[in-house]
């Protein structure tokens, strides 16, 4: 399938337990003593600016966004390419606007951040709520598309072989959580952005190389391999079969923008900064590391269209998930060397640690919100090795279920969850921490008209959209109850998550805003300047 012979699969295969090996042995040498809160939950703070932005990099780059956002350039061309410089927009808003409140504010998880003006079980136990509902439908889909991808590398098609991948990889990715922490999960981050860094830019360099060095010829080749001529170049291709494709795009790109700026497993990253000029100076690294990236998968997802063109990337996988993979392939023309087979090696074994790494984090995000916001603070007194105990295992107890429903997922349509996720974000935890860290005047009920609000509200909407019934692509592609005209939800739904919350505000009484009003100035000089680091 990938056009390399079984030595060079197998080679793939023994790259991928020795990277397995040593990324497990990483998180058993850094991983924190069994009663040390802040070393499992921060790290100290320890990491070097660049350490810390290169792992907040590596958070930013999903499995998602290598394979999924690659995809949606070598289908759609310039819609692609728009979503991709979504995502570094989106780290430069949270560079720009809630990466110093957010350090400044919370502790270890965004219960903190959110709990620093409203503290209360209620408020802690929404927000872990709201952090696994938004999280899981992303480990899902890192999870079961393990399988297809390690299918696609090594070439077998077994069913079961690829349950047992999913298994396989996602008890390895709970021992990353449980063992590691966040200094050994950060670790893995900064091996798997080197890797997919260095690997791509040779890919990229070797298929500009191919075009004369000229991103024109390269652009314009991959407009003649798509079939769809100048339609490829310009906006609108992706959303061309809905009745509203521009605010369809508007849309996506939105929800794309706000939704990645504030998924728990990137704003826990804030918090391993040991001071608000740190959280500045790791930004300072991680913007140009994702900026780069998103040149990069630009280059390759053009250069598997130029190369092989679109309708050999759609058979491969109609979502265009192996586009990345292919263009690397076809960069190295129909003979391939010894060098090129080990840096196609590298290539595979840099997207295989992106999903290790993925997914760890996520876990890690989960587990640490479900010990701290929901068990820590229920009423008793945990000592730190009684929280330290309850972190791991919370691990295994959202890594479990994860696991048992990949399984189920694998064969359908895995899209509607990473679009799912984003919405989340984009709708719930994106006004709740904008009013939060900025509005004088908001409010308890308020905080949970929003989490709780916008949360529903995007799972409501989102049963109407093409992606979920429809469409050859939506979850149920023999079904169509879509009565949503949009892709996403945000057009309808980021307004919600926001008027949810001033109405919750504005129901809960002067007396009541006035009080907040005042708790908010007490603590508005830590939230905005990091005046004090106040411990809780």
């Amino acid at each position: 399938m990938t056009g390399f012979s079984s030595s060079a699969q197998t080679m793939s295969l023994v790259a991928f337990t020795v990277v397995a090996t040593i990324t497990l042995l990483l998180c058993v040498m850094t991983g924190p003593d069994r009663d040390d809160l802040d070393e499992f939950y921060t790290g100290y703070g320890s990491l070097s600016p660049m350490r810390n932005g290169l792992a907040i990099a590596g958070d930013y780059i999903s499995a998602a966004t290598v394979l999924g956002t690659s995809g949606v350039i070598a289908l759609f061309g310039y819609d692609g390419v728009v979503l991709a410089l979504s995502t570094a927009l989106s780290l430069m808003l949270l560079m720009f606007l809630l990466a110093e409140p957010l350090r400044n504010a919370g502790r270890f998880t965004m219960g903190d951040a959110l709990a620093r003006r409203m503290p209360g079980r209620a408020v802690r136990a929404t927000a872990c709520a709201a952090t696994l509902a938004a999280l899981l439908p992303l480990m899902l889909v890192q999870l079961a598309g393990t399988g297809d991808l390690l299918a696609f590398i090594l070439g077998f098609s077994s069913p079961g072989l690829k349950t047992g991948c999913i298994i396989g990889l996602g008890v390895l990715m709970i021992s990353y959580a449980a063992i590691g922490g966040m200094k050994g999960t950060a670790l893995i981050q900064i091996l798997k952005i080197v890797m997919l860094l260095g690997s791509g830019a040779v890919i990229a360099l070797l298929i500009l190389a191919r075009f004369d060095w000229s991103l024109g010829s390269l652009f314009g080749q991959a407009a003649r391999g798509s079939g769809a001529g100048p339609a490829f170049l310009s906006s609108g291709l992706q959303f061309a079969g809905g009745p509203n494709p521009r605010l369809d795009m508007i849309s996506s790109e939105l929800t794309v923008v706000l939704g990645g700026a504030c998924l728990p497993h990137i704003t826990m990253r804030m918090y391993t900064a040991g001071s608000a000029r740190q959280v500045r100076r790791s930004m300072s690294w991680a913007v140009p590391a994702v900026a780069l990236f998103v040149l990069i998968i630009t280059i390759v997802g053009f250069g598997a269209t130029a190369l092989i063109g679109r309708d050999a990337v759609g058979a491969a996988d109609p979502q265009g998930n192996t586009a990345y993979l292919l263009g690397s392939r076809a960069a190295f023309g129909a003979d391939v060397s010894t060098a090129e087979t080990f840096l196609f090696t590298t290539v595979t074994s840099a997207i295989f640690l992106t999903v290790l790494a993925s997914v760890a984090g996520m876990i890690l995000a989960c587990a640490n919100s479900l010990a701290h916001d929901v068990f820590a603070h229920n009423g008793g007194e945990l000592s730190p090795r009684r929280e330290m105990t309850l972190a791991r295992a919370s691990a295994a107890a959202v890594g479990v279920p994860a696991i048992l429903l990949a399984t189920l997922v694998q064969h359908h349509s895995l899209q509607p969850l990473v679009t799912l996720s984003f919405c989340l974000g984009a709708s719930a935890l994106a006004p709740a921490l904008v009013y939060s860290l900025f509005w004088r005047r908001y409010t308890r009920a308020g905080l949970m008209c929003t989490l709780i609000g916008g949360t529903l509200g995007t799972l409501v909407l989102m049963t109407g959209t093409n992606l979920v019934s429809g469409s050859p692509i939506s979850a149920f592609p023999d079904h169509d109850f879509t009565w949503f005209p949009f892709t996403t939800t945000g057009i309808a739904s980021i307004p919600l998550g926001f008027a949810l919350g001033w109405l919750g505000t504005v129901a809960s009484g002067r007396g009541k805003a006035q009080e907040q009003r005042r708790q908010y100035e007490a603590v508005e000089g830590w939230i905005l300047a990091g005046a004090v680091r106040r411990g809780r």
